[in-house]
């Protein structure tokens, strides 16, 4: 029996990301790790490595009234390496909230911050119906 896809999901900030998973047929997000940005590829491509990754979701961050900030275009040019590095389908999900939802959580709260960010980040591309879903 192989072993179930997982999904990743990504909250790229300026100083950490936040890594989360989950399996592609639970759909139940699991916080992960958070590590610095310069050691993130490196987790990334250990984790792709170790399981069978079916898609990585990166978190946009945009303001309260949907719009770009310099953070969103900092967040493209890193989805955009990331895509050169891995031959896995990317997405970005609109993160709108989801770092003040982390912050007021009680729960995951041992992996970080960040990675709890991550998991809701990936629970919203869940909910998200697939004809909605912004491929990266």
């Amino acid at each position: 029996m192989s072993p179930v896809e997982q999904i990743l999901a990504l909250d790229v900030g300026t100083k950490r990301v936040g890594i989360a998973r989950a399996s592609a047929l639970a759909k139940l997000p699991e916080p992960l790790m958070t590590v610095n940005v310069s050691e993130a590829f490196s987790a990334i491509e250990k984790l792709v490595q170790t399981q069978p990754v079916a898609a990585i979701v990166i978190g946009l961050p945009r303001n309260l009234e949907g719009q770009d900030t310099a953070q969103t275009a900092s967040v493209r040019q890193w989805a955009k390496k990331l895509k050169t590095k891995f031959d896995i389908p990317l997405y970005l999900q609109d993160e709108a909230l989801t770092s003040k939802a982390a912050e007021t959580s009680k729960v995951g709260r041992s992996s970080g911050i960040d990675a709890l960010a991550a998991a809701i980040i990936l629970e919203d591309f869940f909910n998200t119906p697939k004809e909605q879903r912004q491929s990266a």
